[in-house]
């Protein structure tokens, strides 16, 4: 497999699916030449810093090189790392200790799932392997590789595989309870998709669709197409959705890979709006806006309620920003040189920038209790409390 930089920051792999006497092989493709290293853009020169919101630096802690889609689990104060070597951490986001550790037995290709008692991961040897208080419980294999973030929920794990299949296993046991699988295009992304629970519908990202599934058989409920595969090629015609997603009650807003942004009712899975949008990273929100990084740089803010854009800033352009994460009055999204930037919720003017270690922010920040959580590629953990 060959992996394919986006702008300056690695985290996709285009691959085809080939089903061969009833097995999926992966097969890469490249994607277009723009992306290759040398013709990438200078990135924006960073404005000095206003410090206009105060924030600390509470701890620190070191995790190994994360060098996979990470995703951090947040439950309560705890949260869920793990780093491409295989190790699941749970770390206390108050004091950055260290609750537990424990071994995949495999370097990591998705993670972390955790509903707080079971925590689980997706490996390169395509097994999803979870854990209890840092002990594992069980293994098993998975029909093909998976980039998304098992989900944990009603003491069941479920997880979305890159041949999009959803299958989903007893949370004690990890027996296979059912698995289902939607034809889509041949190509997918290695980087986390979608898929969480709205009341009692498991919703997940299925080329350009989000599906509602029934999570005790796994079947459909509704279909929502958020974009649909357009073009005269592969790549050209990839849509698939991608993590993080902004909910508020039943409503989800989801991003297309450079394709569109919209959201869905998803108790009925009606389509509210969508809108064009040229970003490779999920959103965030809030229950007026919808915050986004396109792939140029520019953040931008959508309506809520319509989809029309409020706000749109391009002073972090060709940086490589992560998903946004919307934080009290502030829109924080972390860059591919190892800075976070704190925006203005309200029209998108810095307010404070955060250093770490200089290496790519390798997830998309998250907060737990009062802290605000941001994981580094070289495996820098930094915990930072807003005043």
């Amino acid at each position: 497999m060959i992996r394919i930089p986006f702008l300056s920051r690695s985290i996709l792999l285009a691959a085809a699916f080939a089903l061969v006497a009833g097995c999926s092989q992966l097969k890469s493709l490249p994607l277009i030449g723009k992306l290759a290293g040398s013709d990438l853009p200078k990135p924006a020169e960073l404005q000095p810093n206003p410090n206009t919101l105060q924030v600390r630096q509470a701890w620190t802690a070191a995790i190994g090189k994360v060098d996979f889609p990470l995703s951090v689990q947040v439950v309560g104060e705890t949260a869920y790392l793990a780093n491409g070597a295989g190790t699941v951490i749970a770390l206390d986001a108050a004091s950055g200790r260290e609750l537990w550790r424990a071994s995949a037995g495999a370097p990591i290709a998705a993670g972390v799932g955790s509903d707080g008692t079971l925590t689980s991961v997706v490996t390169h040897a395509n097994e999803v392997v979870t854990f209890a208080d840092g002990k594992e419980l069980w293994r098993q294999r998975l029909p093909a590789q998976g980039y998304t973030p098992p989900f944990v929920a009603g003491a069941r794990v479920f997880v979305l595989a890159a041949d999009r299949s959803v299958t989903a296993f007893d949370g004690r046991t990890g027996a296979k309870l059912w698995s289902t699988q939607r034809p889509g295009e041949p190509l997918v992304l290695h980087q986390a998709g979608v898929m969480l629970a709205v009341g009692d519908t498991l919703v997940v990202g299925q080329s350009g669709r989000l599906a509602g599934l029934n999570p005790a058989s796994g079947s459909a409920r509704w279909e929502a197409a958020i974009a649909s595969p357009r073009g005269i090629n592969d790549v050209e015609r990839l849509v698939d959705l991608v993590g993080r997603v902004s909910r508020v009650g039943n409503v989800v807003c989801a991003r297309a890979f450079q394709t569109a942004v919209g959201c869905v009712e998803a108790s009925r899975g009606t389509l509210l709006w969508t809108q064009k949008a040229d970003g490779a990273e999920g959103i965030h929100g809030d229950a007026t806006n919808v915050f986004g990084t396109e792939s140029d740089g520019k953040v931008i803010s959508w309506k809520r309620d319509s989809g029309q854009r409020a706000w749109v800033v391009d002073a972090l352009l060709h940086r490589g920003l992560t998903a946004p994460l919307v934080l009290g009055r502030s829109v924080i999204v972390g860059d591919s040189f190892g800075y976070v930037h704190l925006l203005s919720r309200e029209n998108g003017t810095l307010l404070n920038r955060l250093a770490t270690d200089g290496s790519a922010i390798a997830a998309a920040p998250v907060v737990a209790g009062n802290t605000l959580v941001v994981v580094t590629r070289n495996g820098g953990v930094y915990g930072f409390v807003p005043q």
